[in-house]
């Protein structure tokens, strides 16, 4: 079992920054491919940003291409998500989530293929 725990969210003003954290317990993340999703109010959760486990391999939304980075720190077994250049469209609640890193690339925006999730954390952007 991995326990999985969002930080960081909160208010911020479009063109602001925001950093997030997934923090890991129970067994390392290292062997676990990492993904954020967001839910925005009325909408269904869609796919954000990728970080496989192995090689590290970064794969991200089109609507967050160049505005968002994800990265990881197995050490601490902990990934993040750095949000630059806010929107208000990036409003939402933002969950992490792992799946196992055997299926490379292929299920990475898939989220029936992640089995452990966070609770969620939120994040608001005022324009």
């Amino acid at each position: 079992q991995v326990q999985l725990v969002e930080s960081g969210g909160g208010l911020v003003q479009a063109g602001g920054s925001l950093r997030l954290s997934c923090a890991a317990s129970g067994r390392t993340l290292s062997n676990y491919a990492v993904g954020w999703f967001r839910q925005a109010p009325g909408k269904e959760r869609e796919f954000v940003a990728h970080v496989g486990w192995r090689d590290g391999t970064r794969l991200y939304a089109d609507s967050v291409k160049g505005r968002f980075t994800i990265s990881r720190d197995n050490a601490k077994s902990t990934v993040y998500l750095q949000m630059n250049s806010l929107k208000s469209e990036d409003t939402a609640v933002y969950y992490c989530a792992a799946q196992t890193g055997l299926y490379g690339t292929k299920y990475y925006a898939d989220e029936r293929k992640y089995m452990y999730w966070g609770q969620g954390t939120q994040v608001t952007v005022s324009s």
